[in-house]
């Protein structure tokens, strides 16, 4: 369940995480100052409770495909963040990127709402809450990145934020029924919070602090063509005309909006 997959994660990237910071630091591990630490902890709770907790739900209740273009329209709220704390402003360009992904994403929807999937639309809706508290996260850690570090950043911000998504998806967790699960099922739990999930939280805090945030937001939406061809490959997702009219047109309007 949505809730047992959380519960497995928060236990396992905090011991990750502790490991890390052992083999680079020892015993000593870096001192932050307290205001500092108040941003990793609301970075943790942004990042981890809500972030990846509403994209687990998301996840569970849409399909791959769906989930990883709704997550890519990411790159809009960190324009929008981005101008609504003053470091940037829009451009006539970007807000026609702006207007052009939203249009995407309401014909994407459309198909299944016309289909009556009224619930799988509602997991698309709380998965694009989640890629605006991603958005969120990126902007808010690049300058707590560039004083302590991505592997400070990250590590701390994961050990701040795992306690309360344990807490949340404790009574879910103690639901299922862990003898029963397959040695694939457990490789690939185990490869999602440790490759996909620390490794790659890991990469994109370096990456945003070497090439700035404004650089590196189109990289998200690599993700639909190839979560796309491997959902089709894998699980044997299929995709209407109007679907991947809606997907291209979501993808160009971050593009315009991203380069305008």
């Amino acid at each position: 369940s949505p809730g047992g997959f959380l519960l497995v994660r928060y236990l396992v990237m905090p011991v990750a995480a502790a490991l890390l910071l052992c083999w680079r630091y020892g015993a000593h591990w870096p001192r932050v100052p307290k205001a500092d630490l108040i941003a990793l902890l609301k970075l943790g709770i942004v990042g981890h409770l809500l972030h990846v907790g509403l994209v687990t739900y998301g996840i569970h209740w849409s399909t791959a495909f769906s989930s990883s273009l709704i997550l890519g329209c990411g790159p809009l709220f960190t324009l929008l963040i981005l101008r609504a704390t003053g470091i940037e402003t829009l451009t006539r360009g970007q807000v026609a990127g702006v207007a052009v992904a939203l249009a995407g994403v309401l014909i994407f929807l459309s198909d299944k709402l016309m289909g009556g999937r009224f619930f799988a639309s509602a997991g698309d809706l709380v998965l694009l809450v989640a890629a605006s508290f991603f958005s969120y996260y990126t902007v808010a850690a690049k300058p707590l990145i560039e004083r302590h570090g991505g592997v400070v950043v990250m590590t701390y911000a994961v050990l701040l934020g795992s306690l309360p998504v344990v807490l949340v998806s404790l009574p879910a967790g103690l639901q299922v029924d862990w003898a029963t699960l397959s040695p694939v099922v457990w490789a690939g739990m185990l490869y999602a919070v440790l490759i996909s999930a620390f490794l790659g939280w890991l990469v994109w805090g370096w990456v945003n602090a070497v090439r700035g945030v404004a650089r590196t937001a189109p990289l998200m939406y690599l993700m639909p063509p190839v979560a796309g061809l491997v959902a089709w490959a894998v699980t044997g997702e299929r995709y209407t005309g109007i679907k991947l009219a809606g997907a291209a047109l979501a993808l160009a309007g971050v593009a315009l909006a991203q380069f305008a």
